[in-house]
Parts: structure tokens; sequence; C-alpha cells
């Protein structure tokens, strides 16, 4: 008897030790998937980052809208294409709006209200993509506007403290033939003109590469650490922790600079090793590489982050 109690005591702190791992987010990945590989479901990685704990989150929905996206085919801003996905965005979108961006482009801007009326959060993504032939950008911004349109649905009205504009920016790649160099002023055409409607606003999410299976985020060098300290924190609470290494990555020239700019505390979520693969602006950033599991664990993410604001 004495014995099965002690059994008993060791299975139940054995129980305790793996619900507090869950819940800080640090369970281990395994297995290593090479950005834009081909893989199913039930592969190591999505086996160990399978969902969330919480689900406030439709990774189902969300998947569907990138998948859209896709299907339209490459999205270059100011082409018809581009222009056919603004005008579904906007129906979409609550309170969806355009605002008129130079060179004939628009952002799309929607609008969850607040319990305090007083109070603002933005959380956008771009809606274009790179000028090249044959490029869809599964994950260069589909991910990040897919995950968008579905944070804008799950939001319900007054359930946050501050109320929640969405903008999906157009114009964030810069055109075909831009030096490097010239990417700041050649690009971020639409955030360059949001911020500045904005700049009140408490804090800014950026959503760029968040779709892809081997997902890991750090933070790059530009994002705000004090709200980027908030964001690993709720990773944590949702078991999405292991997404958001500790570590610091280059700064990256994105959507959320002109807001930085604007002396809005910004953060970006882009997982910096796809910069370096070889599916980058290039046509394997397809659905092949993307996963609807990766677009849950950064979507439950920021549904936390905005809750704690």
């Amino acid at each position: 008897m004495r014995l099965l109690t002690v059994v008993l005591l060791v299975q139940v702190a054995i129980g305790i030790g793996l619900v507090a791992v869950v819940l800080s987010g640090d369970v281990p990945l395994v297995g290593n998937l090479g950005i834009g590989e081909s893989a199913g479901s039930g592969t190591p990685v999505e086996a160990a980052v399978a969902r969330a704990p919480v689900d406030r989150f439709d990774e189902a929905r969300a998947f569907g809208w990138l998948r859209r996206q896709v299907d339209i085919g490459p999205r270059p801003a100011g082409s018809p294409e581009s222009r056919r996905l603004a005008r579904l965005l906007r129906a979409r979108l609550p309170g969806g709006r355009f605002q008129a961006v130079p060179g004939r482009l628009r952002n799309v801007i929607g609008l969850v209200p607040g319990r305090d009326p007083a109070r603002t959060v933005v959380v956008g993504a771009h809606y274009d993509t790179k000028d090249e032939p044959g490029f869809v950008g599964a994950n260069d911004a589909a991910s990040g506007t897919a995950v968008v349109m579905e944070l804008a649905r799950a939001i319900r009205p007054r359930t946050l403290g501050p109320t929640v504009v969405f903008i999906l920016f157009d114009g964030e790649e810069s055109p075909r033939g831009t030096a490097d160099e010239d990417f700041e002023m050649a690009g971020l055409r639409g955030s360059r003109i949001a911020a500045p409607a904005y700049r009140n606003a408490e804090a800014m999410v950026l959503l760029d590469f968040v779709g892809n299976r081997n997902l890991s985020i750090p933070r790059e060098r530009n994002s705000d650490p004090a709200l980027w300290y908030r964001l690993r924190q709720a990773a944590g609470r949702v078991g999405a922790g292991r997404v958001f290494p500790r570590r610091v990555d280059a700064p990256i020239a994105d959507d959320h600079l002109p807001f930085i700019r604007a002396g809005v505390p910004s953060i970006d979520l882009i997982d910096t090793n796809f910069l370096r693969g070889p599916c980058w602006h290039r046509p394997c950033d397809d659905l092949r590489g993307v996963s609807a599991q990766s677009l849950d664990l950064s979507g439950e993410t920021v549904f936390e982050l905005l809750r704690t604001l």
C-alpha cells in the first residue's frame, strides 16, 4: 500500500512537470525540415508544435485565406490581381475601407472597437507580392495577411481593452529592378502613408513571414524589446514559446519602420531564416512550404498579446 502511494505521488509529480513545460512553451522541436520542402501533416516538426493549447484562433479559416490569395496568382502592387484582392479584403474586414497610397495603390483598413476608445493598437501585414514571374508569395506575405484576417474575425467588439486597427499594406515590396540600397525609399509605400495617421497608437504588431513549416521567429533588432518580451510571455502562455526563441537577429527593414519613426513601439514577426533560404522571392514560396499549424501558433500568440495590452 505504501509503495502504491509513492508510485501515485511520483506520477502526479511527473504530470505536473509536463503541464508546466507545455505552458512555458519549452517543448523541444525535433527534425530539421528545410525551408520550402514539401511535407505533409504529422512531420516531426509539426508533431512537436501541432497547435496551441487554447483555441481562439481558427487555423483552418486562416489557411483558407492564405490559399485564396495564392490561387489568385502573383499580386504585385497596382496589378489587377492585387486590386481584386484588395476589394475582397475590404469586404471581409470589419469596417473595411481603403486608404489611398501614391501610385494608385491603396491600403485596406478595418477596426474592432475596444472597451477604451482612447486606446489604439495597430496589427498589420502587407498583401502585395514581389513583382517576379511566377511568384505567388504563400509565406511572403499571404501568411501575414491570412492571420490578420482571421484575428479581425475572431476578436469580438469590446472584448479587448484597446481598439484594434487592422491595416493591410499595399506596396511593401519595391518595384522590380529597385536596388537593395533603395528599398526603404522605393518600398514600404503603404506603411509610410499609414504610420502618421496612427502615430498615437500605443503599439504596432507586424506579421510577415509567419506561415512556413519550420517556424522560428527571433526578435529582429529593430523590434521594441519591451513589447517583444510581452509577446514571448504571451507565446509561453499559449504553448508557442519555442517558436519565439530568445535570440536577437539582424535588423530588418519592414513595414514597422515607419511606425517606429512615428514614435510607436513596434515589433515584426518575421522568420529571418526564411530570408536566408532558397524560396525568398522565388516561385517555390508556395503552398508546399506553409502550414496551418504555424498560422495557428502565430495567431494564438498575437491574440494573447492583444488580450493583455
